[in-house]
């Protein structure tokens, strides 16, 4: 039979500030990509060809062929 003391109680882990933190700026940046993504292919306004241009004129500025 184990010792009652030796038994340490489950209790649940803490999570750091630090990690929260973490992860809401994660969520934040995700939640922006997507933002920009939807933006930029006309789901959320039509009116999004200037990102789109933007966009385009990077890759083309990367070497990345597009057309």
């Amino acid at each position: 039979m184990p010792d009652i003391q030796a038994v340490r109680p489950l209790s649940t882990p803490a999570v750091s500030p630090r990690v929260l933190v973490t992860a809401a700026g994660v969520v934040v940046l995700l939640l922006l990509l997507a933002y920009l993504v939807a933006f930029d292919q006309g789901a959320i306004s039509q009116s999004g060809m200037y990102l789109h241009e933007l966009m385009h004129d990077g890759r083309h500025l990367l070497g990345v062929p597009c057309h």
